[in-house]
C-alpha cells in the first residue's frame, strides 16, 4: 500500500508583480535645490514625454541672491546639456562675485586705511608665495613664477583703486593713495632677472599717472603743495617715473608764489 504523501505548503507567498513605473528624466541640480527649499506639489501628469524646459513660475531666489540674469544662464545651461567651458565658468564665477558683492554694505573709497590694508594684504601675499627653503637664490625665475599672479593682483589693485578714487573727483586722495601704494611698491621682491622687474615698474608707472591726473585738476596750498613736493621728491629715489608729478606740482607752487606776490 503506497504512502500517501501531504501536500507541500509554500513557505512564502510570492506577491503580484508590481506595475512597471514609468521612466522620469533625469532632474537638473536648480531643480533639486528649488524642490528642498520650496517644495511644491508635482503636477499629476508628469511622465517620460515631458519637456525638458522648467516652467517660468519655478523661483529660485534664496534670499535674492539668485537674480534674473543667473536664472537666464542656467536656462541655457540646462536647454543645451552642454558641459561647462572654462569662458562659462569664468562667467558664472563674476556673476555670482558680483552678486555677493552688491548685498555687502560700500565701504567709501575716501577711507584710505581701507586701501592700505588692500596694498599690504597683497604685498604679503607676494612673499608668502616665494619659496625660501631652496639651496639657490629665492628670486630666481622659478621664484618669479610662483610670485607672479600675486605681483599682477598688487597691480590691479593700484590701477583699479586709483581710477575709482580719480572718477570720484577726489584728488587729496589720489595723491596720498599714489605715495602710498609708491611705498609698498618699492617694498616688493627685486628679481635677479631684469625682465621680470617689469611688473614693478609698470605700478610705478600707474601711480605717477594717477598723481599727475590728480594735480591737473587740484591746486594744493602751499602748506600742502611743500610738503607734497617733499614726499614725491623721496619717492624720486624709488623710480624717475614720478618727474612728471614734481614738474607739475613746481608750476603750481610756482604760479601761487607769483601770485601771492601780486596780491601784496
Amino acid at each position: 500500500m503506497a504512502a500517501v504523501c501531504p501536500p507541500r505548503r509554500a513557505l512564502m507567498e510570492i506577491p503580484a508583480p508590481q506595475p512597471k513605473i514609468a521612466a522620469r528624466m533625469r532632474r537638473s541640480y536648480l531643480e533639486i535645490l528649488s524642490a528642498r527649499l520650496a517644495p511644491s506639489p508635482l503636477p499629476s501628469g508628469r511622465n517620460a514625454v515631458t519637456n525638458t524646459k522648467r516652467g517660468p513660475s519655478l523661483d529660485l531666489s534664496i534670499g535674492g541672491v539668485w537674480s534674473g540674469r543667473m536664472e537666464q544662464q542656467c536656462e541655457k545651461m540646462d536647454e543645451h546639456q552642454a558641459p561647462l567651458y572654462k569662458q562659462q565658468l569664468v562667467q558664472l564665477i563674476r556673476s555670482l562675485i558680483l552678486v555677493e558683492q552688491s548685498q555687502e554694505p560700500r565701504i567709501p573709497t575716501s577711507d584710505l586705511k581701507y586701501l592700505q590694508e588692500d596694498l599690504q594684504l597683497k604685498k604679503a601675499n607676494v612673499f608668502r608665495s616665494i619659496p625660501y627653503s631652496r639651496l639657490g637664490s629665492n628670486r630666481d625665475a622659478h621664484c618669479y613664477r610662483k610670485a607672479y599672479p600675486h605681483l599682477v593682483a598688487f597691480k590691479v589693485s593700484c590701477q583699479e583703486w586709483g581710477q575709482v578714487l580719480l572718477r570720484n573727483k577726489e584728488w587729496e586722495s589720489v595723491l596720498e593713495h599714489t605715495l602710498m601704494a609708491w611705498r609698498y611698491t618699492s617694498e616688493l621682491p627685486q628679481w635677479d632677472t631684469a625682465n621680470h622687474n617689469a611688473l614693478r615698474q609698470q605700478c610705478y608707472d600707474i601711480l605717477a599717472a594717477n598723481g599727475l591726473a590728480a594735480l591737473q585738476h587740484h591746486q594744493p596750498g602751499p602748506d600742502r603743495g611743500r610738503e607734497l613736493l617733499r614726499r614725491l621728491k623721496m619717492a624720486q629715489s624709488h623710480s624717475q617715473s614720478i618727474v612728471p608729478c614734481i614738474e607739475a606740482l613746481q608750476r603750481i607752487m610756482g604760479c601761487d608764489a607769483l601770485f601771492s606776490m601780486d596780491t601784496k
